[in-house]
């Protein structure tokens, strides 16, 4: 099955619990409302099962791999426990490894710094600056930038013509996002994996967007890599993870000098010290390890497993659905795309809203309807400046807080949802655009330390 493939058939699931789904916030106008999370790209709320699963825990937490205590040894079982359901949930073959990171900008920069030397590195421009920037601090590799693909048949061949033109033939590495964080357009993943191994390259997956909404199997992906956050997998307790082949991470120094990286450590008569390093995942965990982090991300493999994800994107689809309709029906909205309306999305839509600024708008849907959405160039900024051009929107009340001078309005808004978004969220959400852009904002608003905010 393609990452692509939508589940239509499938009965809809209800939301899945999740923190913070009572949570009252006050409105400038007067009153209070349940807060509408609508930025699950940023941080998905921790689903319920994983906060229980994480303080039922916690009372028994202690050192990993290294005490003789009873909650050590806990707490090593708990953390390589984990490490195996996650090799699970990923569809990890035997001889690959589970390494444990901070967030998916850590795991691709931990594979950056084990590439081999002269390396060439292959990334479209329209990637997440975790996937696009972690490449050239390496000076012996070099990265060449795709031009942003208007179709996923385009994509490939452009990658396809990349690759079959490099020169040396050596080592090389293609990354690519499973679905974009701007727009939500699923990329032809598997199809992008076949042109990279027809070409001796391998393929690393930025699955952060993707995993949440989909399930990732590294065997049917035929990827050699999957790089995601837990933070993004509704379980924020500051981990990630790269998973895949391990040759290169056995061969290249530890990401990090330390305990836990070394085998052994011994003095020579020279004054100096030999190391012998781990072969094994730990090579690159030098450190105390995040045991929480890795326990909440296996928990929610489980759950998200447990649910059924055929049933979860089904209910997905149709909120996507019905914010793809809400919004159409307001002339001054224009939703962003690279592949078309027709293209396979997850829960993540970013658009611009003639006569305004993004920034404003947002801070309206914030202050006025307790709506948290994201605005700016959402750490894409090569992405997002294709698709908005070179025409920028009015500039409205306040302006853009990632923009750069001379682009004070050149921002978009991106609304996203996900396994534990309710209806009422999204209905929500979509009478609030209407109404904004019928009625403008209730209430007058300014730029502070390059955030709009409501004057009080």
């Amino acid at each position: 099955m393609s990452v692509s493939a939508v589940a239509t058939d499938t009965a809809v699931c209800a939301p899945l619990p999740v923190l913070g789904r009572d949570v009252r916030v006050p409105l400038v106008t007067g009153g209070e409302v349940d807060y509408a999370a609508l930025d699950y790209a940023a941080s998905a709320p921790a689903l319920q099962r994983v906060w229980d699963d994480v303080a039922a825990y916690a009372p028994y937490y202690g050192s990993v791999h290294r005490g003789a205590g009873y909650l050590s040894q806990l707490s090593t079982d708990l953390f390589e426990n984990s490490r195996r359901t996650i090799a699970e949930f990923l569809g990890c073959r035997a001889d690959e490894q589970v390494v444990f990171t901070r967030s998916t900008t850590d795991s691709l920069n931990l594979l950056a710094a084990v590439l081999p030397q002269d390396t060439r590195v292959f990334v479209f421009e329209t990637e997440h600056h975790a996937s696009l920037l972690p490449w050239e601090q390496r000076a012996d590799v070099t990265v060449t930038y795709l031009n942003a693909p208007r179709t996923p048949a385009q994509a490939v061949a452009t990658l396809e013509q990349a690759l079959a033109d490099r020169e040396p033939y050596g080592p090389a590495l293609v990354c690519v996002t499973g679905a974009s964080n701007v727009t939500g357009e699923l990329w032809p993943v598997r199809e992008l994996a076949a042109a990279a191994h027809a070409h001796g390259a391998r393929i690393v997956l930025d699955a952060a967007q993707l995993a949440p909404h989909h399930p990732v199997d590294l065997a049917e992906l035929d990827v050699d890599w999957i790089a995601f956050s837990g933070h993004k997998l509704y379980a924020p307790f500051g981990a990630g993870v790269l998973a895949g082949r391990a040759d290169w991470l056995r061969d290249a120094e530890p990401y990090l000098a330390g305990g836990g990286a070394s085998r052994k450590v011994s003095r020579r008569t020279d004054g100096g010290v030999d190391v012998e390093w781990h072969t094994t995942a730990a090579r690159h965990e030098a450190g105390s390890p995040n045991v929480i982090g890795a326990y909440a991300i296996a928990s929610a493999c489980k759950a998200l497993t447990e649910a059924g994800f055929d049933s979860l994107v089904a209910r997905e689809q149709e909120l996507i659905t019905r914010v793809r309709e809400g919004l159409a029906e307001v002339p001054e909205v224009r939703v962003l795309s690279l592949f078309g309306d027709d293209a396979p999305r997850v829960g993540v839509l970013s658009f611009v809203v003639d006569g305004w600024n993004s920034s404003h708008f947002a801070a309206a849907l914030s202050a006025e309807y307790g709506i948290g959405v994201r605005d700016g160039l959402f750490c894409a900024h090569p992405l997002v400046r294709t698709l908005l051009g070179s025409d920028p929107q009015d500039p409205g009340e306040c302006g853009a807080p990632e923009a750069a001078p001379g682009e004070l309005s050149l921002n978009a808004i991106r609304v996203s949802f996900g396994a534990g978004t309710p209806d009422e969220h999204v209905d929500r959400f979509l009478r609030a655009v209407k109404e904004l852009v019928a009625d403008g904002a209730r209430w007058n608003y300014r730029t502070v330390d390059g955030r709009c905010v409501a004057v009080v």
